[in-house]
């Protein structure tokens, strides 16, 4: 992925499945500056590394004026270089993946912004080719419809982590960035807050991509990603899918059913092909109409041939410089259909390595929480407060403590 954009860290697809702990995850788990480790901390290191920076910024046409605003009371930020240290991919599944993004609750949140936002929408829609629901889906991914923002200070998150240095020449750059548009005037250093690694706004820009791609919509001379009105975030949004190649008036992809004895090596975008010739092979669109004319596509089968498959064309592949994992560019794109109006995938899932369904998951965290072992919200995601309300109960019930799910496990619970 290139870095004119932000990277899965922090906020966004990584974010939303290493924070979830297994009851509803709503939107996305993003720390708070309210975290003591996420505000300033005396650090004689950082307060050199800043001196020796003020020279080079000033260098580079950053007025001392900018920089004495953007530093005052700003700091070195333990917490964020425990973060940067401490990532974890997630091994989540694809139905995981769905049922946290995507969930009920999240898609019914969607569609009612979706709607509040319809006209707006739209005129993004009219200038940059990006359908309304295609950027109201990265805006509920990014920041949940831009209730988790973040509240963290830029300038102190992403000076902080250029002069810890294991990356420090891009965060230099971002916090170059950042100085340009405080410079420029597009916000004031109070309100220049985001995620633990700079990423801003509804939509969570890094500062350098927002220097490239963010728009001023409306033309009142600020490009303001981090007021409550998200007609810039949503429009900036639109303009870098525009810039990075949307095809006006194309799909992104669609749920397709694969036919028996299809190859599975036939899969993975390493293989394009027409959708004539995946219809030839026998591939048909799950909803039982013909497949949509989207350009050369391919399949992705990120559940196994036993799961939903989806054709996916070049409209995917723009997805995918907001963030390169397919997992994301599919949850943008299943996201974007059901808040278009769509129902769930047609294709079940197959059970997951315990032999359960998500529907097993969900009946067990119910039957947990009534026998008094809180996992939260039901949503069949077993996260660590699942897995927690199950060692708890494995321990009062006298049975070997594991905090892994069975269907042993349900069916005693059942059982009462």
């Amino acid at each position: 992925m290139r870095v004119t954009r932000r990277w899965m860290i922090g906020t966004g697809a990584v974010a939303v499945l290493t924070g979830c702990g297994g009851g509803a995850v709503t939107g996305l788990s993003q720390p708070s500056a309210a975290d003591p480790a996420l505000r300033p901390q005396p650090n004689p290191g950082w307060d050199a590394w800043v001196a020796a920076f003020r020279p080079r910024a000033q260098a580079q046409g950053i007025s001392a004026a900018t920089l004495d605003a953007a530093f005052r009371g700003t700091g070195f930020l333990p917490g964020v270089v425990e973060r940067d240290r401490n990532q974890t991919e997630s091994n989540r599944s694809l139905e995981d993946y769905f049922a946290i993004v995507a969930s009920e609750a999240k898609v019914s949140t969607g569609r009612g912004k979706l709607r509040e936002t319809m006209g707006l929408l739209q005129e993004i829609e009219g200038r940059y080719g990006v359908p309304p629901q295609v950027t109201a889906a990265i805006w509920g991914m990014e920041s949940n419809y831009g209730t988790r923002r973040g509240d963290i200070p830029v300038v102190s998150a992403v000076s902080t982590l250029a002069y810890e240095g294991r990356r420090g020449a891009f965060f230099e750059a971002q916090l170059m960035a950042a100085l340009r548009l405080l410079q420029r005037g597009d916000t004031v250093p109070s309100r220049l807050t985001g995620s633990w690694a700079g990423a801003m706004g509804h939509t969570q820009f890094i500062p350098t991509t927002y220097q490239e791609y963010a728009v001023d919509f409306r033309g009142d001379g600020r490009r303001d990603i981090w007021s409550e009105d998200p007609t810039d975030g949503l429009a900036s949004t639109a303009n870098y899918l525009s810039r990075s190649g949307w095809q006006r008036g194309r799909p992104w992809g669609t749920e397709v059913r694969l036919p028996s004895g299809f190859s599975a090596g036939l899969t993975g975008r390493g293989t394009r092909k027409s959708p004539g010739e995946w219809a030839a092979l026998g591939v048909t669109a799950a909803n039982g109409g013909r497949l949509p004319e989207g350009g050369a596509g391919s399949i992705l089968a990120l559940a196994g041939m036993e799961g939903p498959a989806f054709l996916v064309f070049q409209n995917f592949n723009v997805i995918l410089r907001y963030n390169n994992a397919e997992k994301y560019g599919l949850g943008v794109g299943y996201l974007s259909d059901r808040l278009a109006g769509a129902g769930p995938v047609s294709s079940g899932f197959p059970p997951d390595r315990y032999g359960l369904t998500i529907d097993d998951r969900k009946e067990m965290q119910e039957r947990l929480n009534r026998a008094g072992f809180d996992v939260g919200t039901p949503d069949g995601v077993l996260g660590k407060k699942t897995e927690a309300a199950i060692a708890a109960y494995q321990g009062r019930t006298g049975l070997p403590v594991t905090g892994e799910p069975s269907r042993e496990l349900l069916l005693r619970l059942r059982r009462g």
